[in-house]
């Protein structure tokens, strides 16, 4: 894939030749990503969705078995959908730029409460937080 980098961390019981058939399984070609390692053993690996349906539950399940194996306490893999948690980059511009309007553009002396609510429903606090 030519978004990821020249260089990253794949458990080690993952052959190569595994990783290449699987790469084209998700979209983009963007494997799992070894992000961040904590010292007591939690890792944060990003993936990407796998594309065909009918592999996906092999392929995942394959991957979070190496990850398992690969963690110093064998601990189980916690999976989350980012997807459906998390704003997407659309809406995180679109709540920056009513934050700066609203700091720019909107007077602070009408009442606190007003200007609170406005920057409510900007998201961004949300988002950020």
């Amino acid at each position: 894939s030519p978004s990821l980098p020249e260089y990253f961390v794949v458990p080690s019981s993952l052959a190569d030749q595994d990783l290449k058939l699987y790469s084209y399984s998700f979209i983009g070609r963007r494997m799992p990503l070894w992000s961040w390692n904590h010292p007591n053993g939690s890792a944060l690996v990003r993936m990407a969705n796998i594309k065909d349906v009918l592999q996906q539950r092999r392929i995942d399940q394959r991957i979070c078995n190496a990850i398992t194996r690969s963690h110093p306490l064998r601990s189980d893999v916690y999976k989350s959908d980012l997807d459906r948690c998390l704003p997407n980059i659309q809406e995180i511009q679109a709540a920056h730029i009513k934050l700066k309007q609203l700091c720019v553009n909107e007077p602070f002396e009408e009442t606190e409460e007003k200007w609170l609510s406005s920057l409510e429903n900007t998201h961004w606090l949300e988002y950020i937080r």
